[in-house]
């Protein structure tokens, strides 16, 4: 039986029907579909936060690295200082921006240690997304002129007559600096007086001045002051002597079992996405390698090198386990 049309029916019908049905469709799906294609990164102006002061020696490496991934990236790349806080200021700005690859941060062994020195520092290591190593470095144990001593066993001797006339400085409480002297204080049976600073700069000054005495200092940060006869620097937590530095002996040679060094690494905060964090370590990898960064870290006794987020991962979480025994040992721990 033949089906019976409207009277309004003409062939024309069908296909108008057709082509609404199709519109409804499409704008059922439309919400969930994206307006537009991402921005490709980056978009916008990269930071690079230094947790320390310009001129010492996370902000030199950092200035270098930023220069040059500001040409690798194709948009600019700026270094900011954010001190205060053993740098852990500088780390809670980066992990409160958005996890975009736009806000990175020169992350620190500094990170490690204030997960473990402070009961609530604002984060912790899981809410950072490793990129890449940048250096290592070893400290010098370094004098001021103002102290009569010139080499390790005569530092020692007039330490040992003169029980916390010495003063020693850290950059904030519970940093690197002081968990090292609190270290060498209890191998080398001395005690000294803990003055704090904000930032290596103003130490340097003051222990030109003769304001403070001593200070383990990463190398890159004392070395030029050594060469110009301004500082002493008595020996080196390098397993063995700096090729840059061979008149210094390295601790190891006077008897005490003292190997210690800091790294710089590229972090940004965690969630960023693994493509944007590839990139970055591609190109920060290609810089370290370049002959210009290599100079310029190993003439502060440095070590220039990159490492995989997995590499960087480790290296974070070793240094974490091994400052907390010595914060535990000396009461270190703070709010």
């Amino acid at each position: 039986m033949q089906r019976r049309r409207a009277p309004w029916y003409s062939p024309a019908c069908d296909a108008r029907l057709w082509t609404a049905g199709l519109l409804a469709a499409a704008l059922a799906l439309a919400p969930v579909l994206p307006a537009r294609a991402a921005d490709p990164y980056p978009s916008k102006t990269v930071r690079l936060v230094v947790g320390f002061a310009a001129g010492g020696p996370t902000d030199i490496p950092a200035r270098f690295i930023a220069d040059k991934l500001s040409n690798l990236l194709g948009r600019r790349v700026v270094v900011e200082n954010k001190t205060g806080a053993g740098g852990m200021l500088a780390t809670r700005d980066v992990l409160a921006q958005e996890a975009d690859g736009h806000n990175l941060l020169l992350c620190t062994h500094f990170e490690s240690i204030n997960v473990v020195m402070y009961r609530n520092p604002g984060f912790a290591l899981r809410d950072l997304a490793p990129v890449s190593l940048v250096s290592k470095y070893f400290y010098g144990l370094t004098l001021s002129p103002a102290i009569p001593a010139d080499s390790f066993e005569e530092f020692l001797r007039y330490a040992k007559a003169n029980p916390e006339a010495v003063s020693y400085a850290t950059i904030g409480s519970g940093s690197a600096q002081e968990i090292l002297a609190r270290q060498l204080e209890a191998l080398a049976g001395i005690k000294m007086t803990k003055i704090p600073f904000r930032s290596g700069t103003q130490v340097v000054q003051d222990m030109l001045a003769g304001r403070v005495h001593f200070y383990v200092a990463p190398t890159l940060a004392v070395l030029p002051y050594y060469e110009a006869k301004q500082l002493k620097v008595l020996a080196v937590t390098s397993p063995e002597r700096l090729a840059n530095a061979p008149q210094v002996p390295a601790l190891k040679e006077k008897g005490l079992e003292f190997v210690r060094f800091g790294w710089l690494g590229i972090c940004a905060p965690a969630g960023t996405p693994k493509p944007v964090v590839d990139l970055l370590q591609k190109h920060i990898a290609a810089i370290v390698a370049t002959p210009e960064y290599r100079t310029l870290i190993e003439n502060g006794g440095s070590i220039p090198g990159s490492s995989t987020p997995e590499e960087l991962r480790k290296v974070m979480v070793q240094t974490m386990d091994d400052v907390a025994a010595s914060i535990r040992e000396f009461g270190m721990q703070q709010e």
